[in-house]
């Protein structure tokens, strides 16, 4: 799927913390030709690679062609508002996701986890993690 003008990539969760890194890295990579964010909202960086396509994660639609996906999204219980919202994010959306991703021809997926994440943990979160993984 790499044109000419380099690797396609589908991005998700570009406006986090870490996913504004990656980004970031993306963007300036001369091997990377064009970059399709994915998201409820735009980054806040504009960027000739850069294609933004809004999306409702529980209910995704076909993506664009792609060599490679990025996934970086997650939330916070609190944020979220209850165990339930958060699974639906950090390992429901996470798991659709992927899966549109391979439809859409990515071979490569990378996705931000966490440290402690295991499907044993008796921590919420790090088992929801492991779960994800």
């Amino acid at each position: 799927m790499a044109t000419k003008q380099g690797r396609v990539v589908l991005m998700a969760g570009a406006t986090g913390l870490v996913g504004r890194e990656i980004l970031n890295l993306l963007l300036a990579d001369k091997t990377v030709g064009s970059v399709h964010c994915l998201g409820r909202r735009a980054p806040d960086i504009q960027h000739a690679k850069l294609s933004f396509l809004a999306v409702d994660f529980s209910a995704l639609p076909a993506l664009p062609k792609a060599d490679e996906c990025f996934i970086a999204l997650g939330t916070t219980i609190k944020v979220a508002g209850s165990q339930a919202a958060f699974r639906a994010i950090d390992l429901d959306a996470v798991g659709k996701l992927a899966l549109a991703a391979k439809r859409a021809g990515v071979t490569k997926v990378g996705v931000v986890s966490a440290m402690g994440a295991n499907t044993q943990s008796r921590v919420f979160y790090n088992r929801i993690k492991g779960e994800m993984e």
